[in-house]
Order: structure tokens, then C-alpha cells, then sequence
């Protein structure tokens, strides 16, 4: 516990420090969400197909869950301190090893360094801080997890100017892409490291502002599982079951939004341009960031049950809306997406505070870690379903909105499961709970009669 001793806040510090030294971490690895500025120049210099130039993202998406899901419990015994400083070594350093990787055109050096390097200070840097702000903000855990993890929505409007900036200064080959890799690792580095030397833990048993309030309505005020027990739990489960569907319904879209709105007006006489569509995506990617803020913290008011009610129940309205009428309108096709996306960010940032309200703050940021392998599955599970659909869908002549329609109603049934399992959600048991620490447990009340 040397790491954790080392970086408890003295007196009168104040908390609002620490959702800015989380955003340095998040804000940076948001990046992740930008890699398809890379894929273009990637393709051409190395002539790469889209697939293949795909690799470095989905390999990082993938060790984000792995790393998060293992590493949650080091990362909970060792501190925010710790894990930051690991995500910042890993994910600048895996921008050093991409750049060699370009530098030498050894391909699968950018797939090591920016997927596999990389991707594990994605996962330990995205639950870092969730359990240090929870214990922080326990008056406002939805908000304080939100402004975090905002961070990791908003990332790519930083990343993809930028990006795009340098590969126009540096070039488009193999040395340009190298130099941008090298730039972008360093400069990471340092944004990032402003982070491990500004966020501190609060002192055993201080609560902040002088409040002693656990938050609104919580399912489980004094609740406290451990990593291990969360994972024998229903409760566990079924928001897993939660985060998946709710995550599987936005990122189907995302990963697919540029030829989906294309494809949906084309022929009519409102159809879609590239620079529209590449607007629309971009529009997107802010009502992802600023779901994760509004959302979770309307959740601090609503309770995390309602705004999963909202999520998964008004999520699957206007999936409905989009299949029916969506081709008929513009406004109403970007409108319903817009609200997808912010449901699909909201989920994430509220997940840590439901967490929270479920299984107390003991070991929140290891059950956070583990129920991130959802996000991973999901990964895979939505461009999946939206991709097989449109593709059978033009082998049988199919075109226009009648692509979609099928894998709408794919996730308007997901959702619905996911809307079930969240209704099953109850406060845990207190068979799964750990015993207090020493200095918690009540003292022994002498049996009348005994002596004193």
C-alpha cells in the first residue's frame, strides 16, 4: 500500500482536483476513437486492405477489456498513482513502437505498439480513476465518473484535427505517419503525466465538503463485495447483460454511421455527401461525449435504475422510429441517432456510480474492470450484426434504408433484453458481503448481569 500512502490528499485539499487530473488520462486515451484518420494513409503506404488497417483498433478495444477485467484488483491495491503512471508508459510508449513499426514498415510492430501496448494503458487508464473520484464524490458519484470519463468521448475531437494536422506537415508515407506516431507519444506522455502527479486519494474516513450523504437513493449505502463475490452475484450479471446490449445499440451505429446515413438517402433528393457524412459522424462523437456528462449526472437525481430505464427503453423508441420513418426525414433519421449516441455514452459514465450503489466502494474499480469485458463483447457484437445484415441485404438486391431495417429490429430486441435485465436488479445480498475492518466493528455489548 506504499503507492496509495504516498498520494493521500493532506488536509484542505480540495477534490475538485482530481476529475482534471482523470480527464489528462482520459482526454488522452480518447485517442483510440480517432484511429480512422490513420487507416487512409496506413492503406496507401503500406497497401493495406480496410480490414487489415482496422487491426491496430480492434486489437486495442480488445486488451482494453482484458487489461481492465485482470488488472482491476492491482489496480485497486496499488492505487490511481500507479495505474495512471502504467497507462501513461503503455500508451505513449506503444505510439513509440507504432512509429518504428512505420519507420521500418514492419506492419505488425504498429499492430504490437499501438493495439497490444497501447490497448493495455487503455484499459488501466479508463478505470484509474473511477473508484478514487466514487470515493471522493460519494454525494455525486454519477457526475464525478461523468466528467471522466466524458474525457474518453471527447478525445477524438482532439485527436482527429490533430492527427490529420500533422500527417498534412509531416506526410502521408511511412516516414510521415512514423513522425506523427512519435509526436502524438510524446506529447501524450507529458499531458499524461500531469495526471499521476496531481490526483490523491482522500483520507480514511474524511468525507468531503464535510457531507456524509452516500448519494441519492442508493440500492446499497453500506454494502461492501469484493471483486471476487461481485462475480457470484446476479446483480453483476445482469448489469453485465445491461452494458452489453446498451453498448452493442450505439456502437452499431458508430462504427457504421458515414454509409449508413449515405446509404439511407441515396437516390432521394436530400442524399448525403462525404464532407455531410463525415459531419454527421463527428456530430455523433459530441452527443457521445456529452451523453457521459448530462446523463450520469441526471442519474444523481433519477436513481441508476431510471436512467437505465431511459437508456434501454427510449433507446430501442428510437431505433423503432429510425426503421419506420427514418428514411423519410433527415432530421428526424440524425435526431434519432443523436440520441442513440448520447444513451450509448451515458451508459458508460453511469455504470461506475450503479456499481457503486450495488456493491459499495470496496473494490468498485476492479467490478468496474471486470464488467468492461460487456464493452468488448459488444465491440464485436454490433458492427457484427449491422455489417452481416447489409451485406446479405445487397447480395439479395436490397438497397437504401431497407439495408438497416433488419439489424434495427435486431437491437430494438436486444435492448428490450437489456431493459428486462435491468429490472431484475436488486440490492446484494449480505451473505456476499465482506466483514467491516477491525477498527468498523461494533463493540461488544457485555450480557446484562455480567460483570463490567
Amino acid at each position: 500500500m506504499l503507492a496509495r500512502s504516498r498520494t493521500v490528499a493532506p488536509p484542505g485539499w480540495s477534490r475538485w482536483l482530481v476529475p482534471p487530473a482523470a480527464l489528462s488520462i482520459h482526454l488522452a486515451i480518447g485517442q483510440a476513437y480517432a484511429w480512422s484518420v490513420f487507416k487512409p494513409p496506413l492503406e496507401s503506404a503500406l497497401g493495406l486492405s480496410g480490414t487489415a488497417s482496422a487491426l491496430p483498433f480492434q486489437v486495442a478495444i480488445v486488451m482494453l477489456g482484458l487489461s481492465a477485467a485482470f488488472g482491476g484488483t492491482l489496480v485497486e491495491r496499488n492505487g490511481p498513482r500507479w495505474a495512471m503512471a502504467v497507462s501513461a508508459v503503455c500508451f505513449s510508449s506503444g505510439f513509440l513502437v507504432a512509429a518504428l513499426g512505420a519507420a521500418t514498415r514492419q506492419y505488425w510492430l504498429v499492430v504490437l505498439g499501438y493495439g497490444f501496448i497501447g490497448g493495455v494503458g487503455l484499459g488501466i487508464g479508463y478505470i484509474s480513476p473511477v473508484s478514487t473520484l466514487i470515493k471522493w464524490f460519494p454525494d455525486r458519484p454519477g457526475m464525478a465518473t461523468g466528467i471522466a470519463i466524458m474525457g474518453f468521448g471527447g478525445g477524438a475531437l482532439i485527436a482527429s484535427p490533430w492527427s490529420a494536422g500533422l500527417l498534412d506537415t509531416f506526410g502521408r508515407g511511412t516516414p510521415g505517419i512514423a513522425r506523427t506516431f512519435l509526436v502524438m507519444g510524446a506529447a501524450y506522455a507529458v499531458f499524461m503525466t500531469l495526471g499521476v502527479l496531481l490526483v490523491r486519494v482522500p483520507p480514511d474516513g474524511h468525507p468531503p465538503d464535510g457531507r456524509t450523504a452516500d448519494g441519492p437513493r442508493p440500492l446499497a449505502a453500506t454494502a461492501r463485495v469484493s471483486a471476487h463475490r461481485a462475480l457470484r452475484t446476479p446483480q453483476f450479471w445482469c448489469l453485465w447483460v445491461v452494458l452489453c446490449t446498451n453498448v452493442t445499440a450505439g456502437i452499431g451505429i458508430l462504427e457504421k454511421a458515414a454509409p449508413m446515413i449515405t446509404d439511407f438517402f441515396a437516390g432521394t433528393s436530400s442524399s448525403v455527401g462525404a464532407a455531410a457524412a463525415a459531419g454527421f459522424v463527428g456530430m455523433l462523437s459530441l452527443a457521445n461525449m456529452l451523453g457521459r456528462i448530462v446523463w450520469s449526472s441526471a442519474s444523481d437525481l433519477a436513481g441508476r435504475k431510471n436512467a437505465y430505464r431511459l437508456y434501454l427503453g427510449a433507446g430501442a423508441l428510437m431505433y423503432l422510429v429510425i426503421a419506420l420513418a427514418g428514411d423519410a426525414s433527415k432530421a428526424v433519421f440524425i435526431s434519432c441517432a443523436a440520441v442513440i449516441l448520447s444513451f450509448y455514452g451515458g451508459g458508460f459514465a453511469t455504470v461506475p456510480a450503479y456499481l457503486k450503489d450495488l456493491f459499495g466502494t470496496y473494490q468498485v474499480g476492479a467490478i468496474h474492470g471486470r464488467l468492461l469485458t460487456a464493452w468488448s463483447t459488444a465491440g464485436i457484437l454490433g458492427p457484427l450484426i449491422v455489417n452481416a445484415v447489409a451485406d446479405a441485404g445487397k447480395s439479395a438486391g436490397r438497397s437504401g434504408a431497407d439495408l438497416y431495417t433488419t439489424s434495427f429490429f435486431v437491437m430494438i430486441g436486444l435492448l428490450t433484453v437489456g431493459f428486462v435485465a435491468n429490472e431484475l436488479v436488486r440490492p446484494v445480498h449480505p451473505r456476499h458481503h465482506e466483514p467491516p475492518p477491525p477498527e468498523e466493528e461494533p463493540a461488544a455489548v457485555p450480557e446484562k448481569g455480567a460483570a463490567p
